[in-house]
């Protein structure tokens, strides 16, 4: 079954790419990083959804995709740049 979004945390970013970032830019980062966060979440949780379905009918369901991987590394991301946010005081 796939993981719940709940408990998909986010995979190590290097705050190095963001070090450079004015604050704005780092604004703008992170409204984009949390807008595709969003997708992210509604795409794992329709995969749960039809996981179940499958596997009330078939007897097992599918794993995790690439929604679940890419949700990692983008709450990654969004750490790295608040990080950086910290980092430069904005």
């Amino acid at each position: 079954m796939p993981t719940a979004t709940s408990q998909i945390t986010g995979s190590y970013t290097s705050g190095l790419h963001y070090e450079n970032f004015s604050c704005n830019r780092l604004a703008s980062e992170l409204e984009s990083l949390a807008r595709r966060e969003n997708q992210l979440v509604i795409a794992q949780e329709q995969r749960i959804k039809t996981s179940r379905w499958q596997a009330f009918w078939r007897g097992y369901g599918e794993g995790d995709g690439i929604e679940a991987s890419e949700l990692a590394n983008v709450r990654g991301q969004k750490e790295a740049v608040r990080t950086a946010v910290a980092a430069k005081g904005c």
